[in-house]
């Protein structure tokens, strides 16, 4: 007992001398009522998925806090700057029935690029997240998003604001808003205290991990390296899309997934895997591809009480037909499957061949085959049985957001027919294919299961 009393004495000197605060507690309130939409006293972005179908639950609540404004230096631990700002936003939880409840949660730093909360990783995996019992917690962090909902509702979202009144910018207070989510979260053996609210009405965790895309992904790689380390919450992280350097000198795993879009900056100077990170790069794939379109697609329809049938991703005027169809998901399926167990067992994840650059200076420039497919990376049946030309690059002055697109340019049938002698021949190509993804690790058994069914239905060949 002398030692440990020691320790925690060692340990709060060293913090003080930081400026550690710990994240101050917050309060949460709720379940808020919700209408239906297109109802302006819905849940803003409420699921497009059929939650439904499997025994799931969603509800919002708000939360109310105060924040610090802490240091970010580069690969290092921050300091608290100041504190005591206050802050109000909300977060949505998506809960599976108690007996289907995996124990993993699995909490979405909302992306905000372009005004709306967009909860694109939910998009990515939802439905692998239900198939599999995990519940999940969305939280809106920064104000851009609030803006927007408060003007889309202002009636239920007015009185949320991340800027302390207008007194603190640049999403400073984004940080220990997450994280008083994740602390929201209890764990096996933890009782929530009297009066207050269990935002997971009596699942407990066994896991947290945090999960965000682009932009998103890019505020996690800050709250890893500078945030996270003076009072860690999550158990692991997946970073989706964006980022810099992550450190690794902490006791969290930390999966970065990145489609051939995203790794155009990132390329020429890359993070090696060690026992704490791991990267896979996904061939052919595009930052927005048809699937992320889809469900952004019904989420839309859903707030304006349209069908969510029939949707189609949006015109782009971009230079080349977007979106690439290669399945990123089904890689970041696996991926999650794999942090679970790293985190639970130390099993660690493959390590996967990084995406091959012809040329790093003065730009980068990927190889490419014969038909302008990138070259190495994680190559799905999709991208290495080709039927088309799937790149992560567009460009288009029409649309500032071309260059995420990507592009599908399909193959001519004349293409086809000298690719593929017969429909056997392609099907036992893509089969081949899969069996080797899987048996990598690189998707999961259903996955393979739909590729191969899907080759089996496509005219192609002599």
């Amino acid at each position: 007992m002398k030692i440990l009393r020691l320790l925690s004495v060692t340990l709060s000197v060293l913090f003080l001398q930081q400026g550690f605060t710990a994240v101050p507690p917050a309060v949460i309130e709720g379940p808020i009522m919700a209408e239906q939409p297109p109802s302006r006293n819905a849940i803003y972005t409420a699921s497009a998925l059929d939650l439904a179908a499997h025994g799931y639950t969603e509800e919002e609540f708000f939360i109310t806090g105060t924040g610090n404004v802490y240091s970010q230096p580069d690969l290092a631990t921050g300091t608290v700057e100041s504190s005591g700002h206050p802050f109000k936003t909300r977060l949505i939880v998506r809960r599976p029935a108690p007996q289907a409840f995996n124990g993993i949660v699995v909490v979405e730093w909302i992306n905000v690029t372009g005004g709306p909360d967009k909860d694109i990783d939910w998009w990515q995996s939802g439905e692998h997240l239900m198939r599999s019992g995990y519940a999940y917690v969305a939280v809106s962090a920064q104000q851009m998003g609030i803006d927007t909902m408060a003007d889309w509702g202002s009636a239920r979202y007015g009185e949320l604001d991340m800027t302390a009144s207008g007194t603190v910018d640049s999403d400073a207070l984004s940080f220990d808003a997450f994280s008083a989510v994740g602390r929201a979260i209890l764990r096996r053996g933890e009782e929530s205290g009297s009066g207050t609210v269990d935002i997971l009405d009596g699942l407990r965790a066994e896991q947290i991990i945090a999960t965000g895309h682009s932009q998103s992904a890019s505020r996690l790689a800050v709250y890893i390296n500078s945030i996270h380390p003076l009072e860690p919450v999550f158990d692991g992280f997946m970073v989706h899309g964006g980022g810099g350097l992550i450190r690794d000198d902490q006791p969290v795993k930390i999966f970065k997934l990145m489609a051939e879009t995203d790794m155009r900056r990132r390329a020429a100077d890359p993070q090696p895997d060690s026992d704490n990170f791991r990267q896979w790069e996904v061939a052919g794939s595009s930052h927005v591809d048809v699937p992320f379109e889809i469900e952004y697609a019904k989420v839309r329809n859903l707030m304006a009480g349209l069908p969510l049938g029939n949707v189609q991703p949006r015109e782009t005027d971009c230079a080349l037909p977007a979106y690439s169809t290669v399945p990123f998901r089904d890689v970041m399926n696996a991926a999650f499957e794999h942090l679970v167990k790293w985190i639970d067992d130390e099993t660690p994840p493959p390590i996967a061949p990084r995406l091959q650059v012809a040329q790093a200076l003065p730009s980068v420039e990927f190889a490419r085959d014969r038909f302008g497919n990138i070259l190495g990376g994680i190559r799905l049946a999709e991208h290495a049985v080709p039927t088309a030309k799937n790149t992560g690059m567009n460009s288009g002055t029409g649309n500032r957001f071309c260059f995420l697109y990507g592009s599908h340019e399909a193959f001519s049938e004349a293409q086809l027919r000298n690719l593929y002698s017969s429909r056997e021949e392609y099907v036992q190509a893509v089969t081949s294919v899969v069996q080797e993804n899987l048996s990598d690790g690189y998707i999961l058994p259903y996955a393979a299961e739909r590729t191969i069914r899907n080759a089996q239905t496509r005219d192609i060949g002599r």
